[in-house]
């Protein structure tokens, strides 16, 4: 009985509610429609106030077409020639390096539980004719004073790979990695070679053991197909 008379009352107020609605909704339409009979009497001109627009409210933009001017080509002497020839030699110079396709990879892996101090594998980079990169890297120039383009990298083997040339003393790792771009330039085949002797050098003095990119033991077979890939990237 109680629920039936909560339901009875519930019915009740929603008619109520819907009745005023109603209602109000028709007072405003008779209201708007009232108000919508009259016609609209402008203001007086002397109430009606004008504002100029400030500068900074205003953007223009003023150009001016320049005179259309004949311009005669100049005639080229042979020394004009000459700097020319020059100019283009010297831009076809510094053309970036081609982007890498592939890679020549050669790890060099300490035993299991043994690394390689830092103490110790800086010398032996150094006198190697590496020198230190800004980037972390030590790198092996075309000439071992540094100059010329990067023939290859060397490169810690773990992460971040990179070396902090100033905590050396305090830098272990249980292995390195060097690794050359191809095409290379200069003489690709001369690089591969000191890339390989330096992987070589590394691995005896250190007891390691050089791994190919697969991270397996350097074969005959390996160095031979790698051989061919800097041939193939050299032609």
């Amino acid at each position: 009985m109680a629920t039936e008379l909560r339901w009875a009352l519930i019915v009740i107020s929603a008619l109520i509610i819907g009745g005023l609605l109603i209602h109000g909704l028709w007072s405003v339409r008779k209201k708007e429609d009232k108000d919508g009979s009259r016609q609209d009497v402008p203001a007086p001109m002397d109430d009606m106030k004008t504002s100029e627009p400030e500068l900074n409210d205003m953007s223009f933009t003023a150009v001016e077409e320049e005179p259309k001017a004949t311009i005669e080509e100049p005639v080229l002497h042979d020394s004009d020639e000459e700097q020319q020839h020059e100019a283009s030699e010297t831009n076809s110079a510094s053309q970036p390096a081609p982007e890498p396709q592939d890679f020549i990879i050669l790890h060099i892996q300490m035993p299991e539980g043994l690394t390689m101090a830092g103490s110790k594998l800086l010398p032996s980079v150094l006198s190697l004719g590496f020198k230190y990169s800004e980037e972390g890297f030590f790198n092996r120039h075309v000439e071992s004073s540094g100059n010329g383009p990067v023939l290859f990298r060397l490169v810690n083997m773990y992460n971040p790979g990179t070396f902090d040339i100033d905590n050396m003393e305090q830098f272990s790792t249980a292995g390195v990695s060097l690794f050359m771009t191809l095409p290379c330039e200069g003489d690709s085949m001369a690089a591969f070679n000191m890339l390989h002797s330096a992987a070589k050098k590394l691995s005896d003095e250190f007891g390691a053991q050089v791994l190919d990119s697969a991270r397996k033991p350097l074969t005959v077979d390996t160095i031979r197909a790698y051989v061919e890939k800097v041939r193939e990237f050299a032609a």
